[in-house]
């Protein structure tokens, strides 16, 4: 399993009306395409940071199920206009998991 790990930094104060449109919307659209997510984690120390886990059975399918999700209509047509502009960062690590873990959706 490839697992994406991803810190977000928001804008000052944009941290809960991000996440409430990311777990209504995005992380459904994640899981229709097949890719697994846990979190996200808010930051107990920093009120603009969250962290999720983003799953995919195997580097090959990594690219395409992006794809998917960054090319399909709800990301282009309206997440990305409504998520974007609510971020300062947003950083990514890859790495492998030699199993598959529990506690996944």
């Amino acid at each position: 399993m490839i697992i994406e790990m991803r810190t977000y930094r928001t804008k000052p104060g944009m941290r809960e009306e991000f996440l409430a449109i990311f777990k209504a919307e995005s992380m459904p659209a994640h899981r229709e395409i097949g890719m697994k997510i846990m979190g996200p984690f808010p930051s107990i120390e920093d009120a603009d940071t969250f962290f999720f886990m983003r799953a995919f059975p195997n580097l090959a399918r990594r690219e395409p199920m992006k794809a998917q999700f960054y090319e399909g209509e709800l990301w282009k047509q309206e997440l990305e206009h409504k998520l974007m502009p609510m971020l300062e960062k947003y950083d990514v690590v890859l790495v492998e998991a030699d199993e598959d873990l529990g506690g996944w959706q």
